[in-house]
């Protein structure tokens, strides 16, 4: 299984908590004391899960940081433990600009196995802004043609630094879709409730 939590793992783990899963929805209310262990300390499976595309999705969140690296992990089972049950979705890289990220995503063409329609699968996102590794889990059930719905949006919102150096990937297009099928976003917006209690503390 291969992983790239390796060269991230050299940082110290300081958790600034400069990073805030959007979409989809964490696990639980966010928790700055516990943004630096696994799943932002929330150990076990939600069984409330999100339905998410199996090709054509998108993830989003906020950087409090300008210069950043990010990546996602995924675990194909239905209950991942710890870190070793997780391999790489989307290869780690670097980053610059604080605000509002949403990137695409295809895990049917992740080349990760057993990723089919109706997989249960956690999706571990990781984010290093050189004060420790931060970690958010989100339990999804993967839907084949699923479109996110449109109460969802994908958009981006960035102030890049002008001052920075290095590369910057580029975000998918602001917007939001809609179709037949659509995400069931109850548990998004309970996400976004948790996200909010602590928004002040880091805007």
């Amino acid at each position: 299984m291969r992983s790239g939590l390796t060269f991230l793992l050299a940082y110290p783990v300081l958790a600034l908590a400069h990073f805030h899963l959007q979409f989809p929805p964490p696990r639980g209310p966010f928790v700055a004391d516990n943004e630096s262990k696994y799943c932002d300390g929330y150990a076990t499976t939600t069984e409330n899960r999100t339905q998410f595309p199996l090709s054509g999705g998108f993830y989003s969140f906020h950087s409090g940081h300008q210069d950043w690296t990010f990546g996602v992990q995924i675990a194909n089972i239905s209950n991942p433990t710890s870190f070793d049950n997780f391999t790489t979705a989307v290869d780690f890289s670097p980053n610059n600009g604080a605000g509002v990220y949403c990137f695409p995503i295809d895990l049917e063409k992740s080349g990760v196995k057993n990723l089919t329609d109706g997989a249960k699968v956690t999706l571990q996102f990781v984010f290093s802004g050189g004060d420790g590794n931060l970690y958010q889990c989100a339990d999804i059930i993967l839907v084949k043609d699923l479109t996110v719905g449109s109460n969802v949006t994908c958009a981006n919102k960035t102030m890049i630094s002008t001052s920075s150096s290095g590369s910057s990937a580029t975000p998918a297009a602001t917007g939001s879709t809609s179709g037949t099928k659509e995400v069931v976003a109850s548990t998004f917006l309970v996400g976004l409730a948790g996200l909010a209690a602590v928004a002040s503390a880091y805007l």
